[in-house]
């Protein structure tokens, strides 16, 4: 029997398909159940502000507490192209400032302000939400990128809440293998090693 390999702690995991990548968003009722109902967010869903997306279900399931945090309590399960997540990161800068990586700090800062995507990467979770050593992707998007994602990419929009809601209650008893059962498949997510190799802190 081989030794199980460790999971690199830089590493994109998603719920992918041949053509679409998941993403998870958690916003107050009035805008959750609106783009899940009409698949597209509604006008007061803002163009304005950076909105994060996250491929990981647990990582989501920690900022939001499990869709019981103020202007949190309904995620979304956000259905992109491929091509379009591909797009904001070959076009993303990391959030924070890596000095292998960037050269000089002024350098970095020029590309954070002109750069329509940023990536950082936090410590994924278990279904306890307790940290892991491996890192979870955050993928920022302002500007271009925040427009292309509400009127390109969006394939599809579901409200997951219920999903959350029952896995929470599965980990509360004590039923953490029915609760993992019911979780999102993520898989490794295939990118171009030249692309993550700029984005890895």
């Amino acid at each position: 029997m081989q030794p199980v390999r460790p999971e690199p702690r830089f590493r994109i995991r998603a719920h992918h398909t041949e053509s679409t990548v998941t993403v998870y968003q958690a916003y107050r009722p009035e805008i959750g159940r609106s783009a899940a109902r009409d698949g597209r967010f509604p006008a007061s869903w803002s163009r304005d502000r950076m909105t994060w997306i996250k491929p990981s279900f647990l990582w989501m399931m920690y900022r939001c507490g499990w869709a019981t945090k103020e202007n949190q309590e309904t995620v979304l399960a956000v259905e992109i192209s491929r091509d379009g997540f591909a797009w904001a990161l070959h076009h993303a800068c990391l959030s924070h400032y890596v000095p292998g990586l960037h050269g000089d700090q002024g350098a970095w800062k020029r590309q954070l302000r002109t750069a329509p995507a940023r990536v950082q990467w936090d410590p994924e979770r278990d279904l306890r939400l307790n940290p892991l050593p491996h890192r979870s992707l955050q993928l920022g998007l302002t500007g271009e990128a925040a427009a292309r994602y509400a009127d390109e990419w969006i394939v599809g929009i579901e409200d997951v809440t219920p999903l959350a809601t029952e896995i929470h209650a599965r980990v509360r008893a004590g039923e953490l293998d029915r609760a993992a059962e019911l979780l999102p498949h993520e898989r490794p997510y295939p990118m171009e090693d030249e692309v993550l190799a700029r984005l890895r802190a």
